[in-house]
């Protein structure tokens, strides 16, 4: 027995011919920059999504970095987020010369914790980043009223949740403007990297798509600081592909997930993110939670199933952001996801029998750690 814990190969070689021609027409095109095929899976993506706008650019972290310039914040700001995260979350923050105050998560959702964002409200906040882990959305009610009281925009960070929803709603399209990544592993992946930013204000839309392409307002007149953010037209005509079947993939990572969830609901030393009524995920990451957490591997490893670890060490201990004093123990549930998660095999193409493997060798694992 063999099951990885990720394989893009299976879903590569079942879109190869499809995917060629789709190449092929941006070679003929020219558009290898921004072009056609970016323009036209913007208007897709944003359809699929029902929000006014979709910027297409070069990965999820400059999506975010966009988002933030668009938001208003600049340099000695604070914008309010979680340290369970990708680093990019506080990466964006700190490319505006901002502050991240980072705040708890909550165990049911692994998202950011509502009860604990009023208190680190200053008169420097100029923003709130919720990450939408796991492809897991956040409570974001609580957090969007908490925001409005105090006029702060909401940024979201929907990296991990394309295709989820909140009482039935698309995640990435609450927030004043919002982010997402297309890295080949997500659920919507590129075949290299690119990102978008989403939002229904026409004038942030307007000034991303100018901050992308170096600030031209027209060419070679340049209205302010701009960047190199273009998606790659390759790219653009990838996830135009792969977005016709996205929904069926997060069904079949649905039904996985399900899968899990009934198999292991009576193994006492594993924990999961709890079910939520107004929460539809779309299981980028099926995570569960174990203090043994190393053994477990080591024993799932024997058994031939290969896992992951998402994210070992919060962004608040990372050596980069030393400088921010925050100590260990601050972010209680933070560390303990930390240092307890453990990534199960989560992909639309595992087969029935593999879904079997892993839940026999996690049954076992489990048994045998007692």
């Amino acid at each position: 027995m063999s099951v990885p814990f990720l394989s893009l190969a299976r879903q590569t070689q079942s879109l190869k011919a499809e995917a060629l021609k789709a190449l092929e027409a941006v070679i003929d095109s020219q558009g290898f920059a921004n072009g056609p095929a970016v323009q036209a899976f913007e208007q897709d993506f944003a359809e699929y999504l029902g929000v006014r706008h979709v910027v297409g650019v070069n990965s999820g972290t400059s999506a975010l970095h966009a988002s933030l310039i668009c938001a208003g914040v600049k340099p000695d700001d604070e914008v309010i987020t979680v340290s369970h995260t990708w680093i990019s979350t506080a990466w964006a923050i700190s490319y505006c010369g901002a502050r991240p105050v980072f705040i708890d998560v909550e165990d049911r959702t692994a998202g950011m914790d509502p009860s604990q964002i009023e208190r680190r409200i200053t008169s420097r906040t100029r923003a709130i980043v919720v990450v939408h882990l796991y492809g897991h959305p956040a409570d974001l009610d609580p957090i969007l009223e908490i925001a409005n009281r105090h006029n702060l925009p909401v940024i979201e960070d929907a990296a991990q949740s394309i295709g989820a929803r909140y009482k039935g709603k698309a995640t990435g399209t609450f927030g004043l403007v919002n982010a997402t990544s297309f890295y080949p592993g997500k659920n919507l992946g590129a075949w290299g990297d690119a990102g978008a930013v989403m939002t229904n204000d026409d004038a942030i839309a307007a000034r991303v798509r100018l901050l992308r392409d170096h600030a031209q307002a027209s060419r070679h007149h340049h209205v302010e600081l701009g960047f190199n953010w273009r998606m790659d037209g390759f790219q653009g005509a990838i996830l135009s592909i792969k977005l016709k079947q996205l929904d069926q993939w997060n069904t079949r990572r649905r039904a996985i997930a399900a899968k899990y969830r009934s198999a292991f609901s009576n193994l006492r030393n594993l924990r999961f993110l709890a079910e939520n009524s107004w929460a539809e995920p779309s299981w980028h990451i099926f995570p569960v939670f174990c203090s043994a957490r190393d053994e477990l591997r080591r024993l799932l490893e024997l058994r031939g199933v290969s896992t992951g670890i998402h994210y070992p060490t919060p962004i608040h201990l990372q050596p980069a952001y030393q400088w921010l004093g925050v100590p260990r123990g601050e972010l209680p549930h933070t560390e303990r996801m930390a240092a307890e998660e453990i990534s199960l095999p989560m992909f639309a193409e595992l087969s029935d029998q593999e879904v079997d493997d892993v839940i026999a060798a996690v049954v076992a694992a489990s048994n045998e750690l007692g």
